[in-house]
């Protein structure tokens, strides 16, 4: 059994991934709040962990995959309420964005998890959770709502790395007062009689972390081998996820917290705020989706990912050439230690050590001539390619362009421009004919 590095948000350091029992492993990932359509970030932290999830099943891991979708929260009630005229259509609201986003999934080659449970599916495993955490003097109810005490868990903020006091500084912007102490998170959110679901407080509904507490220990028991997401929750809500779920336990929650950083746009987190939000439906349509999961691999998952149209074009026309390379190539489907040759080791030697694709990408392309050159060789590296990196390798249509009368114009634009010798001006013109689809093949003059 060969195991898997990979860095711990809790500890900062990489470390192998070592099953409890035999060769199973557990894998939780926190899902959407399908009340938008999956953006580019989403994209990233999905193929992410399906490139962990299946490189751990090809080194013969028995591994669970649980995500979840947050189809009841604040975000769904308040789309319901602005497209339906009122909040309890949140049901519909949230199932057109989950078919959206396993559309967009499969696009992508995401292999489908273990378990995709959804939080109204869970809502007596969550009840029970926090009834637990009231009677271990944990949580305390009031008026209705129920709330996690956070000094009842004395390393609060362990995950993050941030100092309690600093932490309480900053919430006592916003103070409710009916909170013992200022960061003290909602468990339970209380509703008018006959709203939503019936509890042991009164009407109401769960709080955005405890859902995954209690979905985690639902399908994969106390201990999660692996805690994955994207590094914008590591807090509040994988901290709070933490100290709800440790505060009844002894083992361990998580053993490992794995988190993959942000997209950026221009070198700002990618946001709807700063108008620089791109869903991965507007991306499909001008990138093939397999061009699009090429591009996120090409970059270590720990390392900030500044989007740009331009390096997802270039990715494009490497993931076209690799899969032309390759077309005639017969995968060669082995199970380790079967995989001998010294290249195809490389090539895994570099996943293993935290997922680092950018090192795999490097002795592929260096040792490509041989590599092409033997069909044993070749096969080997074809599979780890479809297998582990879930490239499907097939060819790219090539687009049929409509030439316009505006494309027409600017070709002749730019004809002129290069017998004049206005190279500057040629070039221009070109990248405009690039952006409409139109790619010039320059003859010599």
């Amino acid at each position: 059994m060969m195991h898997v590095r990979l860095t711990n948000s809790m500890t900062k350091e990489k470390q192998p991934i070592v099953p409890l029992r035999g060769n199973e492993l557990s894998l939780y990932v926190c899902g959407i709040t399908p009340y938008d359509a999956p953006h580019i970030g989403h994209g990233r932290c999905y193929v992410t962990f399906d490139l962990l999830y299946r490189l751990l099943a090809f080194l013969g891991f028995d591994v669970t995959y649980c995500r979840n979708f947050t189809d009841i929260d604040d975000k769904l009630l308040n789309k319901s309420e602005k497209e339906f005229g009122t909040p309890h259509k949140f049901s519909e609201i949230a199932q057109h964005y989950i078919d959206i986003f396993e559309h967009d999934m499969q696009l992508l080659n995401c292999k489908k998890p273990t378990f995709e449970p959804r939080v109204t599916q869970t809502i007596p495993e969550i009840i029970a959770f926090i009834q637990q955490l009231i009677e271990n003097k944990n949580a305390y109810v009031v008026d209705g709502d129920v709330y996690f005490s956070i000094d009842s868990y004395p390393d609060y903020g362990a995950l993050s790395h941030r100092k309690l006091d600093d932490l309480q500084a900053g919430a006592r912007v916003e103070i409710d007062t009916r909170k013992r102490n200022p960061l003290d998170f909602a468990l339970w959110k209380s509703e008018p009689d006959g709203h939503f679901y019936k509890s042991p407080w009164g009407h109401g509904r769960p709080g955005w972390h405890i859902e995954c507490s209690a979905m985690a220990k639902k399908f994969l028991g106390k201990t999660v081998d692996i805690h994955g997401g994207g590094m914008d929750l590591i807090f509040p809500h994988h901290e709070n996820e933490l100290a709800q779920s440790q505060a009844l336990q002894i083992e361990p929650f998580v053993r490992t917290w794995a988190h993959n950083a942000f997209v950026q746009i221009n070198k700002e987190k990618m946001s709807k705020s700063l108008g620089n939000f791109f869903t991965l439906d507007d991306i499909f349509k001008q990138f093939a989706p397999q061009a699009v999961r090429f591009y996120f691999l090409q970059h270590q998952y720990r390392n900030p990912l500044d989007f740009s149209a331009h390096d997802l074009s270039q990715a494009q026309q490497g993931y076209k050439k690799l899969a032309k390379q390759f077309a005639s190539v017969t995968p060669i489907s082995t199970a380790v230690p079967g995989v001998a040759s010294r290249e195809a080791w490389a090539m895994l030697d570099f996943l293993k050590d935290d997922l680092n694709t950018p090192g795999m990408f490097g002795v592929l392309y260096k040792n490509l001539d041989a590599i092409l050159a033997d069909a044993q060789l070749a096969g080997q590296v074809k599979y780890i390619l479809q297998d582990i990196l879930g490239l499907t390798l097939e060819p790219l249509p090539e687009k049929e362009v409509e030439i316009t009368p505006e494309i027409e114009k600017l070709l002749v634009e730019r004809q002129q421009a290069r017998h004049d010798k206005n190279w500057a001006k040629s070039d221009e013109l070109r990248d405009r004919l690039k952006q409409l689809g139109y790619d010039v093949q320059d003859k010599k003059l």
